[in-house]
């Protein structure tokens, strides 16, 4: 896990355990995925919303069902987020709790600071993150036996997210 820089992003994304058609028929996850709608469309399944710093390094995670609305938990420090976190009673909340501002991109005639702006088209990085998730580690499938499958699947790709490969020059010099 990385460090907090003062600076981080959040974003959510859809875990889909099953195609729209076999909703009603899927007994795995019964009780515990939820039917949820995105910007995309309805799926059945879980929600990760994952919070990073502005160097790509991820910082906290929370799974939820696939109803649950964006994650008060998350939000310790500063942070920028896209529409899905565009709600005035969560921006209010976030304020009176943890004295904390989300910052989004909210309409073009809202007048934003500089810095703002520019740390708003950095957000790229979480949903890079995510691309990386889902198609490298393909935490996102349809093939789950067990829920225990599920989680250890999804803690497998985020740790191997994590841990980033790197040479040791100093052993390959000496």
């Amino acid at each position: 896990m990385g460090t907090c820089t003062g600076i981080t992003f959040i974003d959510s994304t859809t875990l889909a355990v099953c195609k729209n058609p076999r909703i009603h028929c899927h007994k795995t996850f019964a009780g515990l995925a939820r039917r949820g709608k995105t910007s995309t469309g309805w799926f059945y399944g879980f929600k990760l919303h994952l919070i990073v710093n502005d160097r790509g390094e991820l910082i906290d995670f929370v799974l939820t069902p696939g109803n649950v609305k964006p994650v008060p938990r998350l939000a310790r420090r500063l942070f920028f987020g896209d529409k899905g976190y565009l709600s005035r009673a969560l921006r209010d909340q976030l304020w009176r709790m943890f004295n904390v501002q989300l910052i989004t991109g909210i309409r073009a005639n809202i007048m934003l600071p500089l810095l703002d702006k520019l740390l708003l088209r950095r957000r790229v990085i979480v949903e890079t993150i995510v691309d990386q998730l889902k198609n490298i580690s393909q935490i996102e499938h349809s093939r789950h036996r067990s829920p225990v499958n599920f989680v250890v699947n999804l803690l497998c790709g985020l740790i191997a997210y994590c841990r980033k490969p790197s040479l040791n020059l100093a052993a390959l010099a000496g």
